[in-house]
């Protein structure tokens, strides 16, 4: 297992390789709301439509790899209001979130957390053995779950009671952001080689995966970043972000990278609220989630 130089302040890596992508840069989007309440390291930020709360995970003061119980998830309504800064506790470093038939699905470093939205509480908890770094969570139309080891360069699924991995090696490029878009499985990953120090020999990439784990199709041709977080704009495009750039890039069918967001280092898994046209993105190492417009469809 390679070293880990996680805290509270370092989860990107300190030395990246060059991006070798074409970038078009567009304006920044403007803020609708922003809230720093009752937050610590939120990593993943997503909208559960059937109870309409808004669920933010925060890795705590611990840093992303700590067992200490520290971590927690947020409540919020989609205007932006803190409902319950601490809905659920108890967790040690909280990090992609997704939700399928009234069950909220964390990953949690090594194991996999459903936590009852009614009820806001566990209501089980699956260990995977051997994971290094869980990190994005995706389900699929019949309730699978997917979940992605970034650093052993895995995804596993959790089907019918029963853990087993769905795709694994150096194809795979460390993924981190995960999200079941029709019948594919888009991957956007960290990159490859990662060091001690959590740079990369090459920037990651966005691209698609059958959902039985083969197939790989890229959608961004060329290294681009370090991606954290993906989200799906309609049916062809896409927005990611880079967490150690700090970047958020809309990503065109052909690939083409535009930048929509340049904030500072700690960019997370950002979510996206269809109907207001928001982008939330959890600013990890700034303490604060920032909702930002999406231009109208015919802009």
């Amino acid at each position: 297992m390679k070293k880990l130089l996680f805290g509270v302040g370092i989860l990107g890596c300190l030395g990246c390789s060059a991006r070798e992508a074409t970038v078009h840069t567009t304006n920044s989007l403007p803020v609708v709301w922003e809230v720093t309440e009752g937050l610590q390291s939120p990593e993943s930020a997503y909208l559960d439509e059937p109870s309409g709360h808004l669920f933010v995970s925060n890795v705590g003061e611990g840093g992303a790899t700590a067992k200490d119980g520290g971590g927690y998830i947020a409540k919020l309504a989609p205007d932006g209001r803190m409902l319950e800064p601490k809905w659920v506790t108890g967790l040690n470093a909280p990090k992609g979130l997704r939700s399928h038939d009234g069950t909220l699905w964390v990953s949690d470093i090594d194991r996999l957390v459903a936590i009852d939205i009614a009820e806001a509480a566990v209501r089980e908890t699956v260990e995977v053995e051997g994971a290094e770094f869980l990190n994005d969570v995706a389900i699929d139309e019949r309730g699978a779950v997917y979940v992605s080891d970034m650093l052993a360069n895995k995804i596993y699924v959790y089907k019918d009671g029963e853990l087993s991995l769905w795709s694994e090696g150096d194809s795979l490029e460390s993924p981190n952001g995960l999200l079941v878009h029709g019948d594919r499985m888009v991957v956007a990953a960290w990159g490859s080689g990662i060091q001690d120090d959590f740079g990369t020999e090459t920037a990651g990439r966005l691209f698609e995966l059958n959902l039985d784990g083969k197939g790989k199709k890229l959608i961004t041709p060329d290294p681009a970043g370090n991606f954290d977080g993906v989200e799906a704009i309609g049916d062809k495009d896409y927005v990611v972000s880079d967490w150690y750039a700090g970047k958020v890039y809309f990503v065109k069918p052909d690939g083409t990278l535009e930048l929509l967001l340049s904030l500072p280092r700690g960019a997370a898994d950002l979510g996206y609220l269809s109907e207001q046209r928001l982008l939330v993105v959890p600013q990890m190492l700034e303490n604060k989630v920032t909702a930002f417009a999406l231009p109208d469809e015919e802009n």
